[in-house]
């Protein structure tokens, strides 16, 4: 038990020295995490949610303490199974898995004692690297747009681990505002996503 309280106890201090980014100052990151996705629309017909998975690095450049912007790189999967699709006068009905690369920009604001706690916000745009109909070995891409537009809100906080890396986790949601599917006689469908995320920055 005393060694268990000093444990946390030089957790604490540590803590409570770790000093927040100043002023014109950059911070770098690199991240994994699971995503969990599905087609969206305002009509009763969604998809069922699918696992996958992103992976990236970032940059965040201070204005201040409190405030600065995030930009991250990320292999993000938007993968969705049980919508029918309507492509080319053909219709589909299968498990699909949608690979992205995510370039969102966003707004943080840090905040607590210590400013370890963040909140960000801001659009994002993703690139379809390619797609898979699982069991099926047909092209569907052609029928999918081939940009994703969106936005990005999340929240995340920072553990110090030394001087200058700190250990994050992160909880994100991206609401896609463009449609998936070129086109279709079936309503809009937009992708969505909620991820949390593990990373190192320094």
């Amino acid at each position: 038990m005393k060694f268990l309280f000093n444990i946390m106890l030089a957790f604490i201090c540590l803590y409570s020295s770790a000093s927040a980014q100043t002023k014109n100052s950059n911070e770098f990151g690199i991240q994994f995490g699971m995503n969990a996705s599905r087609l969206n629309s305002d009509v009763t017909n969604k998809t069922h949610y699918k696992v996958g998975f992103n992976a990236g690095v970032s940059i965040d450049h201070y204005f201040s303490e409190s405030w600065s912007v995030k930009a991250k790189v990320l292999y993000d999967q938007k993968s969705w199974e049980g919508l029918s699709l309507l492509m080319k006068g053909v219709l589909y009905n299968a498990q699909y898995d949608l690979n992205y690369l995510t370039v969102p920009i966003l707004a943080n604001w840090h905040f607590g004692r210590t400013k370890n706690w963040y909140l960000n916000l801001g659009p994002y745009t993703s690139i379809l690297l390619n797609v898979e109909e699982v069991g099926s070995d047909r092209d569907v891409k052609s029928g999918l747009n081939n940009i994703d537009l969106g936005l990005d809100l999340g929240i995340g906080f920072k553990i110090p681990v030394s001087n200058k890396a700190k250990l994050f986790f992160e909880l994100n949601g991206e609401k896609g505002l463009t449609d998936v599917a070129k086109e279709g006689s079936g309503p809009a469908f937009q992708n969505n996503v909620s991820s949390i995320s593990i990373g190192l920055s320094f």
